[in-house]
């Protein structure tokens, strides 16, 4: 028996593991802000603002609650990413003590008395799982930044040790008071992240296996599907329904009954908290316990959901980040519903497809979801898409199946579903009648003889059967490829029948694909090993999990042995051996023989926080980053059966060694092995302290800036960091910052056109009216002319609402055209001089008239908001643009009138040719933006302790690449000093090998020998040159295949390194001989690559 105070140790070891979590992440928590969402959540969080749908109202809150103890505006970052740390903390402190209790329930299975030792190994196991689980990779990462996962990390940890607790005393006068708070914090949920709801399966099981002592297979099949119920009837009925009563009892109350805004959101509030009051008197009164907590359970969820009137109070405030603007309880419901994203649909819909497809035959359109806004001069609420019927398309019906995991029409999407599951099979349709191409033939079909038309219908036939035939022959011989085929599918789809993925298809790439690579993946990342933190795009080079057995690693990636140095020793290679791995393996199967009731709970919650997960994100190949984040529950769950693995052994080697000595091994090796050896490789590559990387690269945006200039920007990572600056730090709020992807939504249209902070209104002229949703989304290409319009008439003719500027489109909606794809921004050169747009050196450059040609299909609102910007601002604001990308569309079609002012793009009436397919864009003011980059901030980049994550490599190599630029024009106008000092900033700034890409050092080197600083230029070319050799070293020992499998990478490292011999070549001949003799020797081993030697 135990004879120690094991509750006593039990809370001990549950703080100590906690304040070891505590120390280590606060110590590695990011000091500022972080890349992606994180930037959005501090500002949202610190006041109290409106993020992306479906929000985090309760996590916003505590946010705040943390932000107010921050000793600084540059502190208040810090203070909310510790909302992440504290609860990834407090998550440990809870698995501890769920898993003491579930070990011992398996142990006094096991055992009728349990000794001292057992109750030793108890506790040490339990150490080791909550210990390699706070040092495993995903939820590290999750606790030292500003994201909502770490706070439902905590939510599934409480909810699962409630449910233990609430199992212990189910029987007892007060047994369901534990019930009622599972209830409470199941509501609190919603207002941090919907997944922490899929710790609720586990719960229902405990309640199951305690109540069912006798499991038949008729009782847990029926357990299984009313558990599951419980679950979707919260998540898809309770909240929703009662938000739906609030949204629909406002609309009536207000647009039929005439009475005042809210009027019905109160009422119907009133009834539901009357109609808990007198149910529950009712209840309690009848004696119906059963009935009477079920409501108490509702009235508990519905509670904790109430942190959700965040959401319209502080929309009402009208807050300067209101994204989706949901002020009313209708638009409330669409930001908890998603709306902005569209529908998915999970287990019967379209699939890719449908694009090739149209719209179904018999039923191709159906109604929008009205959206309503408020019209306080009226006093009721208006229909904002008053177009909403038949507005959106249905897909064709030949297009829908059960379990659509390939869905999404995106190109890129596309391609990739096909190198899963190979192209969609088609056949010629010979029921389509040529129509509309009979038309454009000059045959009418109405007034035409049926002869004719049947000659001309049998010519177009067997021209699209030869075209067809040509193709299939194209495809089959390898002349044309899964790009060609997408191209050839979205030209002939008309005229084909085209068969959408099969069930098995879609069953292969969800098992391959999402539980294989999006899943399988990830928990091998945590618990075997990482090989680089390099997206992975299945290939074999990044992105894979990693033993560090070459037996088991080498048939699944390219050969791990003789790696170069950049790769060995990257921070985010991370080797576990397999070791934790095993462990959980062994735990989950010792648990399963021992006590499989509570492993199946175990199980439940691995599953639903894994690949029933996978289910409903239905993720696409491939996603913008990986999505190994939103599995720490699942990974929650198997280090729960690390802890089970520890014991299972400790019970092995206590058979055939004395306990006390057993425990003494079985505790130091697992321990070792698991929570101390990821410690080890994790810390590099979780350690974020002194790292102000996103502070800094959205600084240098914003420092690119001049003042009160306008940015527009693309995506998260050139967005939320700078709103962070603005929000939080009130840094350079002059900057107004336009997310493009936003200036498509009438709410951000409508943001943009008030002040905010110092930034004055942008000049929009267009009325809300005629941006408002379901207005001018698109406008198509109405009138076949070349005749080049002026942008300011483009823009009234476009503002115009009379049917001669509209055509109606099948649906019987009339949409507004633009005249011409030919445009031009007149230029007041006086305006331009006056503001001081360019430099004086530029002057004579000044263009009468800025060129723009629009695409001949349709304009997209968000790019006609953008040219009534640029036409109203008339060069008043600097207009700057994020840049980084080839679309020209991004650039307003403005591309040929582009300057790189630092690290933003600024218009200038100066032309510079874009180029086509690739290269430099934009012109550059040397002096000017010599005086930007030497006054950058660089955020601790020289480092070199600083861990370097993809995003931010890829940000940093841009501005090297810039200032590569820079210190070029410089040397080419004869400033060699500015120059050196660009050269010298960026390569101390940007240490060396730090940053990779070795191939943007070779300008560097040139540039230093261009300004006499040879000694610095032979340092730099031979450390660069040393780089190259190892890649190629490596290169040259792979096997032929491999070597073929990575070939681009090959080439570039051969070409980088030519180019590098060239520069010495001209300017360093001694340096250059030695080096082209290791260049031609690596080369001659790599012949199939057709690069010539050096001579």
């Amino acid at each position: 028996m135990i004879t120690f105070n094991f509750k006593k140790w039990d809370t001990i070891l549950a703080w100590a593991v906690f304040f070891i979590a505590l120390l280590t992440y606060t110590y590695t928590a990011d000091p500022s802000v972080s890349f992606w969402d994180c930037g959005e959540y501090i500002s949202t969080s610190a006041k109290l603002q409106i993020g992306h749908p479906p929000g985090a109202p309760l996590f916003q809150i505590i946010g705040a609650f943390f932000a107010a103890f921050a000793t600084s505006k540059q502190n208040i970052g810090f203070m909310v990413n510790m909302v992440s740390v504290l609860s990834s903390a407090f998550t440990i402190f809870f698995m501890f003590r769920s898993t003491t209790l579930l070990l011992r329930k398996l142990a006094s299975k096991s055992a009728t008395n349990l000794t001292n030792h057992n109750a030793i190994a108890i506790l040490g196991s339990a150490t080791v799982a909550t210990l390699a689980y706070t040092f495993s990779d995903s939820f590290w990462f999750n606790a030292t930044e500003t994201e909502v996962y770490a706070a439902a990390s905590l939510i599934i940890s409480v909810l699962v040790w409630l449910g233990l607790r609430w199992e212990q005393e189910m029987r007892t006068a007060r047994g369901n008071r534990w019930l009622l708070l599972i209830a409470f914090i199941t509501g609190l949920s919603f207002g941090v992240h919907f997944m922490a709801l899929l710790a609720l399966p586990s719960v229902g099981f405990i309640y199951y296996f305690k109540h069912f002592k006798r499991v038949t297979v008729l009782n847990f099949i029926v357990a299984n599907i009313v558990i599951v119920a419980i679950v979707m009837f919260i998540f898809l009925f309770l909240l929703p329904f009662t938000m739906g009563a609030l949204a629909y009892a406002e609309i009536f109350a207000v647009n039929r009954l005439g009475l005042p805004f809210n009027t019905g959101t109160i009422g119907i509030f009133t009834t539901i908290v009357t109609s808990f009051i007198v149910t529950l008197w009712f209840t309690k009164k009848k004696g119906w316990v059963m009935l009477n907590t079920v409501l108490l359970c509702m009235m508990f969820v519905l509670i904790g959901f109430c942190s959700w009137a965040m959401v319209p109070i502080r929309s009402n405030a009208g807050t300067s980040i209101n994204e989706n603007r949901p002020d009313n309880a209708a638009e409330v419901l669409a930001y908890y519903n998603r709306e902005h994203y569209g529908e998915q649909k999970l287990f019967y819909g379209p699939m890719y497809t449908k694009t090739y497809a149209g719209a179904d035959k018999e039923n191709p359109y159906r109604d929008e979801k009205i959206n309503y806004e408020r019209n306080y001069t009226k006093g009721w609420y208006d229909t904002v898409n008053t177009n909403f019927k038949n507005a959106e398309v249905n897909s064709s019906r030949s297009q829908f199946g059960f379990m659509p995991r390939m869905w999404s029409n995106v190109p890129n999407h596309i391609y990739n579903y096909m190198v899963f599951t190979q192209p969609p099979a088609y056949t010629i349709n010979d029921k389509y009648d040529y129509h509309d191409e009979l038309i454009s033939r000059g045959f009418d079909p109405d007034s035409t003889d049926v002869a004719t038309l049947n000659t001309e219908k049998t010519k177009l036939k067997a021209e699209t059967a030869t075209a067809v035939e040509e193709f299939n022959v194209g495809y089959h011989s390898g002349k044309y490829g899964f790009k060609e085929y997408d191209k050839f599918l979205h030209q002939y789809g008309n005229y084909l029948n085209i068969e959408p993925p099969s069930f098995g298809q879609n069953m292969s790439f969800m098992f391959e694909f999402q539980f294989g690579y999006m899943y399988w993946r990830y928990l091998m990342w945590n618990f075997s090993g990482r090989q680089n933190d390099i997206n992975g795009h299945y290939d074999s080079m990044d992105g894979n999990w990693l033993s560090g057995i070459n037996a088991l690693d080498n048939p699944r990636m390219i050969s791990q042995e003789n790696l170069p140095p950049d790769l060995k020793d990257a921070k985010g290679r991370n080797i576990y051996y397999m070791l934790p791995f095993f462990f959980g393996i062994a735990g989950l199967i010792y648990h399963f023989y021992k006590d499989w009731k509570n492993a199946y709970v175990v199980l439940m919650l691995f599953l639903f926080t894994g690949l029933a997960l996978k289910i409903y994100l239905n993720e696409r190949a491939f996603e913008p980053r990986e999505r190994d984040y939103a599995l720490v529950g699942s990974f929650y769950a198997f280090a729960i059966w690390i802890g089970f693995g520890t014991y299972w052994l400790y019970t092995l080697v206590s058979r055939f060694i004395k306990p006390k000595a057993s425990l003494v091994i079985v505790l130091t090796a697992a321990l070792l092995a698991c929570p101390v050896l990821m410690a080890k490789e994790n810390w590099d590559d979780h350690n974020r302290h002194n790292r102000y990387s996103a502070l800094a690269i959205a600084r240098m945006y914003l420092d690119s800036c001049e003042p009160n200039a306008i940015l527009f920007t693309q995506a998260d990572n050139d967005t939320f960091p700078l709103w962070y600056l603005q929000e939080i730090e009130g840094y350079r709020t002059d900057v107004r910052i336009v997310n493009t992807l936003f200036l498509s939504a009438d709410w951000y249209i409508d943001q943009m056109k008030t002040r905010q902070y110092n930034s004055a209104p942008l000049p929009i002229s267009y009325g809300h009216d005629q941006y408002k949703q379901g207005s001018r989304e698109r406008l198509f290409y109405g009138h076949n002319s070349n005749k080049r319009m002026n942008l300011e008439d483009f823009i009234a003719y476009t503002k115009r609402d009379d049917d001669t500027v509209k055509i109606e489109l099948k649906n019987g909606h009339r949409v507004n055209t633009y005249p011409t794809v030919r445009i031009r921004f007149e230029v007041d050169k006086d305006v331009v001089i006056k503001n001081k747009v360019i430099s004086e050196s530029q002057y004579e450059n000044i263009v009468q008239n800025i060129s723009m040609t629009l695409p001949k299909s349709a304009v997209f609102k968000n790019r006609l908001i953008m040219l009534d910007i640029i036409a109203n601002n008339n060069w008043e604001r600097p207009i700057c643009f994020t840049g980084g990308v080839y679309n020209k569309d991004e650039y307003a079609w403005m591309q040929d009138y582009l300057q790189l002012d630092g690290y933003v793009y600024k218009l200038v009436p100066v032309k510079t040719t874009f180029p086509e397919s690739g290269g430099d864009i934009g012109g550059i003011d040397s002096n000017k933006m010599y005086n930007t980059v030497t006054k950058w901030y660089w955020g601790n980049s020289n480092n070199p302790d600083i861990y370097l994550d993809p995003e931010t490599l890829r940000n940093f190599r841009v501005v090297r690449k810039n200032m590569a630029r820079l210190a070029n024009k410089l040397l080419d106008e004869g400033k060699k000093q500015k120059a050196e000092k660009i050269i010298d900033l960026a390569v101390t700034e940007l240490t060396f090998p730090n940053y990779g890409a070795y191939h943007l050092m070779n300008p560097f080197a040139e540039g230093y020998y261009r300004v006499g600083a040879t000694k610095k230029a032979q340092q730099l070319a031979e450390k660069t040159a040393q780089k190259y050799s190892e890649a190629l070293a490596y290169y040259v020992s792979l096997p032929v295949h491999e070597r073929n499998e990575i070939s681009s990478r090959v080439i570039q490292d051969l070409q980088s390194f030519k180019a590098l011999l060239a520069i010495l070549k001209e300017h360093d001949k001694a340096l250059h001989a030695g080096l082209a003799k290791n260049f031609n020797t690596f080369n001659a081993q790599l012949p199939s690559f057709g690069i010539e030697n050096e001579l």
